[in-house]
């Protein structure tokens, strides 16, 4: 019987999950992954939305989809029959929408169920009325919320006591505020997966359904999200169903997110679509140890152009920075927040961008400790600089050729502005402002 699929995932999350160690308040995350598989070392493939979005559910790097900036800001996939949905659909699926997507207005989902909210308790309502109902099977259903995007529910002062803040950022007041509403939101988006799942169980389909869990990219705090440090890639990715992802396995292997979408091809039994970049994760599933030694990853546009590439191993990560006019951060890739006011108060506007880093992962997992310029480590800049070009030929990467251009009518912030909510120019002509 061909299993269903259903793909929850949420916005911001990174690895702040109980079952990736973190003290919030995610109990069916955590019974999820106490049931399945939980892949400790995933990272997305461009740490902003729609990329990320976009990769995972294309199987390729986001400058290969076209989705090279915000969905929302006027990108859009090259071909929307690369899209999941439609290789599923070409294969049987009925396919259903609750909630947010952020790909674009032209997937093709054959239903939307929630269609005016994106608040986790109307749609997983959505999702549960839609499992209750005894759904033609086989259905890929996506159901994606946005709590943990900011603005979070504003707390008391006084929960934020006790919280522990993100390792890249001081142990300030503000910043445990902060991170008080994010216990908040990543517990209503717990909530709402809880309800999905209870609804598989009651209907008789959890044996037969592949659930994927998993988000975007890093939580919305500056050094994280949009950024190519771990921080900013590395999310949490729990496999439960079919293919042997089941008894609460651990696995730490290096994995992608656009190896998603070849691994639903091998559990379903569809051939893969030539355009496909990832490899599939069913053999994690029975022991083989790994299935790639190195992830990429990229930035392109958020809210302002800031082209970067990375290449990660087990031990060594290269992240290589290519607009030349900006020595500085790129403000306006950074939501506003509490914690970005006390990196800005403290001169983050003016600290030099260092255009090339390595990093040693073993001794230096917060990637601080920039070794590109080391002679004793010329080798291994070499090895990893020989890694990511092969790949950025390999992809047809655009950065090869020059700067990589907007589409026509695509808002974007100035570069040296300082927050995403500045007024955007629009994109006239391809790669020019008006």
């Amino acid at each position: 019987m061909i299993p269903n699929i259903v793909y929850l995932h949420s916005h911001d999350t990174g690895r702040y999950v109980s079952a990736m160690g973190h003290a919030v308040a995610t109990p069916n995350v955590q019974r999820l992954a106490e049931q399945g598989m939980l892949l400790r070392r995933c990272f997305c493939a461009a740490p902003t939305c729609s990329p990320s979005r976009a990769a995972l559910l294309t199987g390729q790097s986001a400058h290969s989809s076209g989705m090279l900036g915000l969905a929302h800001r006027g990108f859009a996939l090259h071909d929307y029959g690369q899209h999941l949905v439609s290789t599923l659909q070409g294969a049987g699926f009925h396919t259903v929408l609750a909630g947010m997507q952020h790909v674009g207005d032209d997937v093709g989902y054959d239903e939307d169920l929630a269609p005016e909210t994106r608040q986790a308790q109307h749609v997983a309502a959505a999702a549960e009325a839609f499992l209750d109902q005894g759904p033609q099977q086989p259905f890929f259903l996506d159901v994606g919320c946005s709590e943990t995007h900011l603005p979070f529910p504003d707390m008391p002062a006084a929960d934020g006591r006790y919280l522990r803040v993100p390792d890249p950022l001081p142990d300030t007041p503000g910043i445990r505020h902060m991170m008080a509403g994010y216990h908040e939101s990543v517990r209503r988006m717990d909530d709402g997966h809880g309800r999905v799942l209870a609804a598989l169980e009651r209907n008789g389909l959890a044996d037969n359904t592949l659930v994927i869990c998993t988000t975007d990219h890093g939580i919305a705090f500056p050094g994280m999200k949009c950024h190519l440090t771990d921080h900013g890639i590395g999310v949490y990715l729990i496999l439960r169903g079919p293919g042997g992802f089941s008894g609460g396995q651990v696995c730490d292997a290096l994995v992608s997110h656009v190896d998603l979408f070849p691994t639903i091809c091998e559990i379903v039994g569809i051939e893969p679509p030539a355009h496909l970049q990832g490899t599939s994760l069913l053999p994690l599933a029975t022991g083989q140890p790994a299935v790639r030694d190195e992830i990429f990853a990229e930035v392109n546009f958020h809210a302002a152009y800031d082209p970067a590439r990375a290449v990660r191993t087990d031990r060594w990560k290269l992240i290589r920075h290519y607009d030349a006019e900006m020595t500085t951060p790129v403000l306006p890739n950074c939501d506003d927040s509490e914690a970005k006011a006390v990196w800005l108060e403290h001169g983050w506007g003016q600290r030099p961008k260092q255009m090339e880093r390595l990093y040693d992962l073993i001794f230096d997992p917060n990637e601080t400790q920039n070794l590109a310029a080391d002679p004793a480590h010329a080798e291994v800049l070499a090895m990893m600089r020989g890694r990511l070009q092969r790949w950025m030929e390999a992809t047809e990467d655009p950065l090869l050729v020059g700067e990589v251009k907007a589409p026509r009518g695509a808002r974007i912030n100035d570069k040296r502005g300082a927050s995403p909510r500045d007024e955007p120019h629009v994109v006239n002509y391809e790669g020019t402002d008006g």
